[in-house]
């Protein structure tokens, strides 16, 4: 039982602050990480893999995978309540006062400041997925070789993909699903992450 209580506090937290949708999530999920031990940086990873090349938001995604391998279905269930019972609650609130005050000055001004928050929040998070795919920490550490502290393959496969997708003028235009896919063949063929 505590651990569905605490499962529901962690979320509802991260559900509360996490202002500029998914990817804002992702400190606090480092934080939950480093808190609880109920997952790794690298599973981490692999949840934002699996949230992004799955249909809904990725917060609401990671969120139900937290809960689902720390406490089975219902802990998923109570993570996602967890998740979005704040937002449930907010909006309630704000819709009755913000037909009223939506022309003031400071409801914009609140807003307008938001912008810069949630841009800070979503790129820290990119930038910490950025370092976690690149960088192999703990085998540099271990081996001390400078050559151990970058990750080759997923350094070549993210210049790949920035060619193709934003350089490439027949790829250009393609679906992101496609490059997902490619990425998912391209991980299992050549044994992405040590398996």
């Amino acid at each position: 039982m505590m651990l569905y209580l605490q499962l529901f506090y962690e979320f509802f937290k991260a559900g509360l602050f996490a202002v500029g949708g998914g990817m804002a999530t992702l400190p606090f999920l480092y934080n939950i990480s480093d808190k609880t031990g109920w997952f790794t940086y690298g599973q981490l990873a692999d949840m934002i893999a699996i949230s992004e090349s799955t249909p809904g938001p990725i917060g609401v995604n990671m969120a139900t995978y937290v809960g689902f391998t720390t406490g089975g279905v219902l802990g998923a269930v109570i993570a996602t309540l967890g998740l979005i019972t704040p937002s449930i609650i907010i909006i309630l609130i704000i819709a009755g006062f913000l037909k009223a005050f939506k022309d003031s000055k400071y409801v914009q001004n609140a807003f307008y400041g938001l912008r810069p928050a949630s841009t800070g929040l979503i790129a820290a998070a990119g930038l910490s997925v950025v370092a976690l795919v690149l960088f192999q920490k703990e085998l540099y550490e271990a081996s001390k070789n400078v050559l151990d502290l970058i990750n080759l393959h997923n350094a070549v496969l993210m210049v790949v993909l920035y060619f193709f997708t934003a350089r490439f003028k027949k790829t250009k235009g393609l679906h992101p699903v496609v490059f997902i896919a490619a990425s998912a063949v391209i991980g299992i063929v050549f044994r992405f992450g040590g398996v």
